[in-house]
């Protein structure tokens, strides 16, 4: 798919494109376009401008307006005559075919949305046959609704319905559209094949989950981003793959855990992100199958960044739409070690935000009511790790009692090297 691909070996400038909208204010338009920028570093590209308008909802045509759109075109062409190319424009929100269409003709550039750029992680980031599986159907998916503009071409031939290319085209108006249809045949027939593989591999992960013994699945889920890999690392005694950038993990990684001689099976899951389409959801439910199928679920938040609570209610919401709500769930607040305020002075009579009190006075809001089923620690530098040993292993213990009532495989003892 290389429609999408951006090339590591050189680092391409981008420029940002955001709406602050009816539902959607400048602050929270500021943190999507922060994380967007994130977004952009994960896929090697670095981020020189940023562009906002205010409008009640995106523009049908061009996404912005038309004095916006030449605003952005303006200041390409400024980088291009100082020999500093814009390699893309990348959109917060995902385009239609018609609004990137239009937008390349006005801006002569690479045009990216959201989605696209996931999408283009996610390629990178893809190892096993089940992964990049799932992501060529989720880039055929995005792709499908999007054909006509890859035929464009075909307009300076004198077809389809650009100028000169009205019906009165004969000959090679056709030919254009047969063209068309055959690709999108080709492609369907592509994602019926890819779904026909995804199906075999369910079976296949459905029947090793069934050999993996009676043991309680625990699995850790959260915004991508939040330090589930290196929780998991420290948690199994194993090397996942971890580092700070966006979809580090794509393949579920199932592990043996062994806490005071009692099993249990962990999975480090994909992280969830606000705007994730529904597309790729759908394309990565069988990676997500450890989410529905697990007994515990541990939601790990990076308690450091300034919009927590709304990832947390992104995660809440992917895993209800999976079906796996309602399950024994435990909050661990990660990354404490990370987490600043500003000190308010004696006589600042400001409100109390999350930016401006101490993680201890944070502590007794909201999350004081959870009472166990929340912690507090620093996977990094393994704060109060033992102690969350500790937890997991009693929740476990008890899950384990309720499911397996008379199985006495608690109490045997375990090697430890076999986790």
């Amino acid at each position: 798919m290389k429609e999408f691909v951006i090339s590591e070996a050189k680092v391409e400038t981008a420029v940002l494109v955001g709406l602050i909208t009816q539902t959607q204010d400048e602050r929270k338009t500021k943190e999507y376009l922060d994380e967007l920028e994130f977004l952009a570093h994960t896929a090697g590209a670095q981020v020189v401008k940023r562009f906002t308008q205010k409008l009640p909802s995106a523009h049908s045509v061009t996404y912005v307006g038309k004095g916006k759109l030449e605003e952005i075109r303006d200041y390409i062409r400024k980088e291009e005559e100082e020999e500093r190319e814009v390699g893309m424009v990348i959109f917060d929100d995902e385009l239609s075919a018609k609004q990137i269409r239009n937008i390349e003709a006005e801006l002569k550039v690479k045009i990216l949305d959201r989605t696209s750029l996931i999408l283009d992680i996610f390629a990178m980031r893809a190892q096993t046959a089940n992964a990049k599986t799932q992501v060529e159907l989720a880039q055929y998916k995005y792709m499908l609704p999007r054909l006509q503009r890859l035929w464009t071409h075909l307009e300076r031939q004198g077809g389809g319905s650009g100028a000169g290319g009205g019906k009165g085209s004969v000959g090679l108006r056709g030919p254009g559209e047969t063209q068309l249809e055959m690709d999108r045949r080709i492609i369907l027939n592509r994602m019926s094949l890819l779904k026909e593989r995804l199906a075999e591999i369910d079976k296949q992960k459905a029947t090793q989950r069934k050999n993996r013994g009676r043991m309680i699945r625990v699995a850790l889920v959260g915004y991508t981003n939040v330090g589930k890999s290196t929780l998991m690392n420290l948690l199994a005694k194993s090397e996942v793959f971890a580092e700070n950038k966006l979809f580090a993990t794509l393949d579920t990684t199932v592990r043996k855990v062994i806490i005071e001689n009692l099993p249990f099976l962990l999975s480090d899951t994909v992280g969830f992100i606000r705007k994730l389409p529904t597309d790729l959801v759908d394309s990565f439910k069988s990676t997500l199958d450890e989410v529905r199928e697990a007994d515990f679920l541990v939601h790990v938040v990076d308690i450091s960044h300034p919009d927590f609570e709304e990832q947390i209610q992104v995660v809440d919401k992917t895993i209800a739409d999976l079906g796996a709500s309602g399950k024994p769930t435990m909050i661990v607040f990660n990354k404490i070690d990370a987490y600043t305020y500003v000190e308010k002075a004696a006589d600042d009579l400001t409100p109390k935000t999350k930016e401006n009190i101490t993680l201890d006075e944070l502590m007794k809001t909201w999350m004081a009511k959870l009472n166990d089923n929340c912690f507090f620690i620093s996977a990094k530098e393994k704060t109060n790790m033992d102690e969350l040993k500790s937890i997991i292993y009693n929740k476990v213990r008890e899950l384990h009692v309720q499911k397996y009532p008379y199985n006495d495989f608690l109490y045997q003892t375990y090697d430890e090297t076999e986790a």
